[in-house]
């Protein structure tokens, strides 16, 4: 009996969520492949309510899946009514509604093996190939995204667009995993290629990264010895490519090393101003406590709290962005309830994670790790209420939970695990 073509379009969803990600180093083609995958996802669900005998995403993985968007789009919704421009922050909550039916489409590739073999290999393959990409930047000064800056690789995400080493770090898991259960030898050639790209992307925040997926994935493989060798090893590699590489590393090493000096002025030097930048966002937050000043409000804040010297206003600049630290990010522009939903959300993904069993933890580790490592609290960040870091974000949430609570292949419908 040959299949309708609505029941062969929820085979797409796999090869839709790797062409969002291929789209990422170009903005609007991103969005526009999110915005299509947002209809297509919200489609399937309507269909799926309506034809019984079609499922497309168990219900467990609905409901994970819905409950971490949640805590993300509620944190926003709370903030809108107190917002210094509730306008504003009103048509960004409107506008992220979209994730939720994409975060599905996301999920329903994560339904089945082979959904989650298409995902997991083309992630680690788009990985390997910006990784190559930049390689060849470095030697040759060129990549698909044109030439390096005097002072970082930029990859295929182009000179403009400085994302790559945190895009790299953060998606790392879905290449050194599976390096690693084919051994050491593979383990360390990734890794290193991987490493060599991230330190001369020159974005201290995706080392902290990087090296917490260093150390999970060894110790989940080889233990504390092997792994701290391997660390060892790949330090002393650092340290030769920041000597024959001195105009990518040594101004950030020198700016990092500026920590030992104890005093506020080093530490700042370290942090690239942001000493300054989390004391002004601690002065918006003591002020609007309860829900903040509004999601896409921060940078008006900040140019009313900011001191005249202040680097992010002097010279007529419009002041910071965004906080640059997840938890002040979320305090400044949301408040105490909009942490408390973002706190839920985790809650429940750890209590998913704890009640799943082995084989269910086996096919979500990847994106498990992804999702942790962005958003480790002790580390710095681009902004999660921005359309490209946090659709990034969500997009690993769902892998997660799509992952986590998918169908199992004997029943087609129940979860496995939890």
């Amino acid at each position: 009996m040959r299949e309708s073509l609505l029941e062969r379009l929820p085979r797409l969803a796999p090869w839709w969520v790797l062409l969002q990600v291929a789209c990422w180093p170009w903005r609007g083609l991103a969005e526009a492949v999110l915005s299509l995958g947002a209809l297509l996802g919200f489609g399937l669900m309507l269909a799926a309510r309506f034809r019984g005998g079609m499922r497309v995403l168990s219900h467990e993985a609905w409901a994970l899946t819905s409950i971490l968007f949640l805590g993300y789009w509620l944190a926003q919704l709370v903030s809108v009514p107190f917002a210094l421009d509730p306008g504003v922050s009103a048509l960004e909550v409107l506008k992220d509604l979209r994730y939720l039916p994409f975060l599905w489409l996301v999920a329903m590739a994560m339904a089945t093996p082979r959904g989650r073999g298409i995902v997991g290999l083309g992630l680690g393959a788009l990985v390997a190939f910006w990784t190559a990409d930049a390689l060849a930047q470095a030697a040759t000064g060129h990549s698909l995204g044109g030439p390096a800056l005097a002072d970082r690789l930029s990859g295929i995400f182009g000179a403009g667009n400085l994302k790559l080493g945190l895009v790299l770090a953060s998606l790392s898991p879905f290449l050194l995993l599976p390096a690693a259960r084919r051994g050491v030898l593979p383990w360390l050639l990734a890794a290193g290629a991987l490493g060599v790209v991230i330190l001369l992307a020159g974005a201290r925040a995706a080392w902290i990264t990087y090296g917490l997926v260093l150390l999970v994935t060894g110790l989940g493989h080889w233990g504390w010895r092997r792994t701290g060798a391997g660390l060892l090893g790949g330090g002393a590699l650092a340290l030769l490519l920041a000597w024959s590489a001195g105009d990518f590393l040594a101004p950030r090493i020198e700016r990092s090393l500026a920590v030992l000096q104890g005093q506020e002025d080093g530490l700042d030097f370290a942090l690239s101003g942001r000493l300054v930048l989390w004391r002004t966002t601690l002065a918006i937050i003591r002020d609007h406590p309860l829900t903040g000043v509004g999601v896409d409000n921060f940078q008006q804040a900040y140019r009313a709290y900011a001191s005249p010297d202040d680097q992010f206003v002097e010279w007529g600049r419009p002041g910071a962005f965004h906080a640059h630290q997840i938890l002040l990010e979320i305090l400044a522009e949301t408040g105490l309830l909009g942490l408390l939903c973002w706190l839920a959300a985790v809650a429940v993904a750890l209590r998913a994670w704890r009640y799943a069993g082995a084989e269910a933890k086996a096919r979500a580790a990847a994106p498990a790790l992804a999702l942790a490592v962005t958003v480790f609290p002790l580390n710095t960040h681009l902004a999660f209420y921005s359309t490209f870091w946090g659709g990034l974000t969500l997009l690993l949430a769902a892998l997660y939970a799509g992952a986590l609570a998918a169908r199992a292949p004997a029943t087609g419908v129940a979860p496995e695990g939890g």
